[in-house]
């Protein structure tokens, strides 16, 4: 035996269901979910390129947005990589980063209005033109966290309902 520390049992071991232990082919809501961490990803890199070490990330307001977003790219590298082992965990990773992306799309959209709901006192050095303003990267920032965020909710709703015997039947 090469490894004499470890038993033949451990070695032999199948799993409770008696088979061999291995991946299995991933489903439609894992690749769903698994595209959807992929383009977030890409679409998150793409909007915060450019942005450390100016002025934008030593802002009291903009500082924080853009270290959520960079939190939130990074834990969408993880959602993704956890998607074919563990899809409910990943879903709720991708939930958390979505969450935290959105503030800084947000901004980006709507600079005036999001200071005025969440910078109290803060004051633009360079005020911008009031209202929107239609960025295509930011505007498809958000909607891609939309999908992402209606794809991981949806892979609970799934997931639970494929676990979870129905009432009154026993799992044998």
């Amino acid at each position: 035996m090469r490894y004499p520390y470890i038993s033949r049992r451990v070695l032999e071991w199948k799993g409770e269901s008696n088979r061999p232990l291995h991946m299995k082919k991933p489903g439609k809501q894992q690749l769903w979910l698994a595209v959807s961490c992929l383009v977030c990803v890409i679409v998150a890199l793409r909007n915060t390129n450019g942005l450390e070490g100016t002025e934008f990330s030593g802002g009291w307001l903009t500082g924080p947005l853009l270290s959520m977003a960079d939190i939130g790219t990074v834990l969408f590298v993880l959602a993704f990589i956890v998607t074919f082992m563990y899809p409910r965990i990943a879903g709720a990773i991708g939930l958390a980063s979505s969450l935290l992306c959105l503030p800084l799309y947000l901004y980006f959209v709507a600079p005036v209005p999001f200071n005025q709901i969440f910078g109290f006192g803060h004051q633009f050095k360079v005020q911008p033109s009031g209202g929107f303003h239609w960025s295509k990267w930011a505007i498809g920032g958000v909607l891609t966290l939309a999908v992402s965020i209606y794809v991981c909710l949806r892979g609970f709703a799934v997931t639970s309902r494929t676990q979870i015997p129905e009432l009154g039947k026993t799992a044998l």
